[in-house]
């Protein structure tokens, strides 16, 4: 696999743009990627309850096994917006269907924002045409920008790899900052393949890469209602169909390599974030265990808030950890941030305390937690909390 310059657009035969069509005050809105055939099309979706129009319309037109284009809005989520909500995005689907010659059934839709508002939809309609019209393969990076909301930047990703002689490109966009929380699936992401490849697989392949990736990672403990990861193939690179027994292995190394790439960007963007923080258990009694305590340990607000200080309070990680229904002996339990112990067998011990400073004044920080119970492991990513964090969701 190599990483190359570009995004959404890098394989062939997709193109984008982004616009602004009046949602938000003066920034980029609406979205377009788009490719010029109906092609196998795969997504994974949020599990809230209160789940916004968007995923239930995608959900539906998904059963199609296919998709040529999706629209997605920033600045409103129309999330609980009843039934006027999901004609809303279905006025959304049919223009950009319409503008692109295509049946709306190969439209997916997305939506990110505030909940429980109307979209203008005068507005979204009267720019679906243009919007439509401008998309190109220079556009990757307005549609990146018009789908961010309290993102500070965009996240772009796109790598190649050979199958069988043949050069087959990934290409994504993803946005998230805030209600970041793993259980799938915390954000928007968009992904774009040229391959020709068995949609089963791809799906079972989409399915295992958030699973390592997107459901590792947390900014505050909140689900969304509105997220989603989509992914459209339309073969144009040509090569034998890839499936579990031909070329498999490649297009799961690299699209969970894709996953990962933007899982990371957006912790690294959390709100009011200024630390990446790498939580792992090891030797815990099952890997299940392991990932529900180092879930556990990177949503305590205690310990982003000591992380943010610079803090290496241990106690508030064996606290969490407490909390937790795993399997663990006080006195067994070693902690260290990065390569400084601070614990051991659950107790504290002698420490570098300038090796630890220089730890923890770091942007990027491993908190490692060792339960000597078994051979499970966990990861999760996540980051601190800091008073612009309060400020952005006053």
């Amino acid at each position: 696999m190599q990483k190359i310059e570009g995004a959404v657009t890098a394989p062939q035969g997709f193109v984008a743009n982004g616009v602004h069509c009046g949602i938000k005050a003066h920034k980029k809105d609406l979205a377009l990627v788009a490719t010029d055939r109906a092609c196998p099309a795969v997504g994974v979706f949020t599990t809230n309850k209160a789940a916004a129009a968007c995923v239930q319309v995608s959900k539906a037109h998904l059963a199609n096994e296919t998709a040529r284009a999706i629209i997605i809005n920033s600045g409103n989520a129309n999330c609980c917006t009843g039934g006027r909500g999901y004609d809303d995005a279905m006025q959304t689907i049919e223009a950009t269907a319409k503008a692109l010659g295509c049946r709306a059934v190969d439209v997916l839709q997305a939506s990110t924002g505030p909940i429980g508002k109307y979209l203008p939809m005068d507005k979204v309609l009267a720019a679906v045409p243009g919007l439509v019209e401008g998309a190109s393969r220079d556009g990757g990076g307005t549609a990146a920008e018009a789908i961010l909301t309290t993102d500070t930047r965009t996240k772009e990703y796109a790598c190649t790899i050979d199958v069988e002689g043949r050069t087959v490109t990934f290409g994504a966009m993803a946005k998230g900052s805030g209600m970041i929380e793993p259980n799938m699936r915390t954000m928007l992401a968009f992904i774009t393949s040229d391959a020709v490849v068995d949609r089963a697989f791809m799906l079972r392949a989409l399915r295992d890469a958030a699973a390592e990736t997107f459901n590792r990672i947390t900014v505050d403990g909140d689900q969304s209602t509105n997220d989603m990861v989509l992914m459209l193939a339309n073969g144009h690179a040509g090569n034998d169909e890839i499936s579990a027994s031909r070329g498999g292995e490649a297009f799961r190394a690299a699209l969970t390599s894709v996953c990962s790439a933007l899982a990371r960007m957006i912790v690294t963007d959390g709100e009011g974030a200024t630390k990446f923080v790498e939580v792992v258990v090891r030797a815990a009694a099952s890997k299940v265990e392991a990932e529900a305590a180092a879930r556990r340990i990177a949503n305590s607000n205690l310990l982003k808030c000591a992380l943010h200080g610079r803090s290496p309070n241990w106690g508030r990680v064996m606290a969490a950890l407490g909390s937790t229904d795993v399997t663990f002996d006080l006195e067994n339990v070693d902690i260290a941030f990065g390569d400084v112990e601070v614990t051991k067998g659950g107790v504290p011990v002698a420490r570098d305390e300038n090796r630890l400073a220089e730890v923890m004044a770091g942007d990027e920080i491993r908190l490692t937690v060792s339960l000597n119970q078994g051979s499970g492991r966990g990861v999760i990513w996540t980051c601190d909390f800091s008073t612009e964090y309060v400020t952005i969701n006053m």
